[in-house]
């Protein structure tokens, strides 16, 4: 937990891919840089349990976001439009076993499950 004021460390990855032996090694910390976070959250709500469960499922779903790979994007529009897709689908497409429908049909803001077809429609 973060106070009002409070420093979060965020941690440096070096160069250590190169030195350490062994093809799928990851890289090690070879830093810390402190920030100042601000704002006023309520204590009885502060938890990191659904955006870290919301990384995994991303992570789990796109392989360009597993770790170590080649199947990453070359050009930031293309990963832009990537994960911009990925989120339409997770909301408006894909129903969840917890809701029963959609995110977007839950909350109210759409009334079918999108097709893929229609959400790459809006690129357009």
């Amino acid at each position: 937990m973060y106070p009002d004021e409070g420093e979060r460390r965020l941690r440096h990855a070096g160069e250590a891919l190169r030195r350490r032996p062994g093809r799928y090694s990851p890289a090690e910390c070879t830093g810390t840089r402190e920030i100042k976070v601000t704002g006023d959250p309520d204590p009885e709500h502060i938890s990191t349990s659904y955006v870290e469960r919301h990384n995994l499922t991303m992570r789990m779903s796109m392989r360009r976001f597993t770790r170590l790979t080649n199947a990453f994007s070359k050009k930031i529009e293309n990963h832009k439009a990537a994960v911009a897709f990925y989120m339409m689908w997770y909301n408006f497409a894909r129903i969840h076993q917890s809701l029963r429908v959609t995110p977007a049909m839950e909350a109210g803001v759409a009334d079918h499950v999108w097709s893929a077809k229609e959400i790459a429609g809006l690129a357009n």
